[in-house]
């Protein structure tokens, strides 16, 4: 193994351990070093990126609703009890980071810097490319030739549709799983998107006083978090016992 290659694996490493702070925090000095694209009020772009990001949500709703597969690791290492290559697995590797990547690119687009966004996208690009070299790394020393043969079979990035629609209609959709696992990733990313929204908003000329675009976003704020905060009470009151 070259030096490089070990050192970008130990870089998934880090970042597998550590990306639940690193990436909001470079997500953060994004906004605060840059400013927004336009200074006029700019619809396309905040549709075009809130559509991205219900297509990441989607992919990651569709990959847990379907045949969920645990990557918080343990201790926040990278481990696996046993090798997924059902439901969306058995189209990409990586569905999971593909969806964290739209979503990441979609508040990018709303955002609206270009260049601001192409160093976002190339961080985030290559950050999980790392985060999955070392997975693979992991993966294929404990499944062997197992994992060798799934590889061969499915891409890394991109989707294998062939037999795709049947894995989506052939299969029980379980949402009680979607919103137990997933309402974190959910409130993190809405909460971004208000945030975004109203750096945005405040950066335009438009009649709206700033002191009224700052309640609109705090409502939301409160709305978003008293929903979490709901869906974790129901989540410990038993509520997703089922999953």
């Amino acid at each position: 193994m070259s030096a490089v290659r070990k050192l970008y694996i130990a870089y998934g490493n880090f970042l597998f351990r550590y990306r639940n702070y690193i990436f909001p925090l470079v997500l953060l000095a994004i906004v605060v070093v840059t400013t927004p694209g336009t200074t006029a009020p700019d619809i396309l772009s905040t549709l075009v990126g809130i559509a991205v990001i219900l297509c990441g949500q989607i992919i990651r709703a569709a990959v847990i609703g379907l045949d969920y597969i645990k990557r918080g690791g343990i201790n926040k290492q990278v481990a696996a009890e046993s090798l997924v290559v059902t439901g969306i697995f058995a189209h990409c590797r990586n569905p999971l980071y593909v969806g964290n990547l739209l979503i990441l690119c979609g508040l990018l687009i709303v955002y609206g810097n270009l260049w601001a966004g192409l160093a976002g996208v190339l961080f985030f690009y290559l950050s999980y490319s790392a985060i999955i070299m070392a997975e693979e790394y992991f993966l294929a020393a404990k499944f062997g030739g197992e994992y060798h043969d799934y590889c061969s079979r499915v891409p890394r990035w991109s989707f294998h549709l062939a037999g795709l629609y049947s894995t989506l209609t052939g299969n029980r959709f379980n949402w009680r799983r979607v919103v137990s696992k997933d309402y974190s990733t959910m409130t993190t990313w809405m909460i971004s998107l208000v945030l975004l929204l109203t750096v945005k908003e405040s950066n335009m000329h438009t009649n709206w006083p700033m002191p009224l675009i700052a309640v609109i976003s705090v409502i939301a704020v409160i709305v978003i978090l008293a929903l979490s905060y709901s869906i974790k009470r129901l989540k410990k009151s038993g509520f997703f016992a089922d999953i």
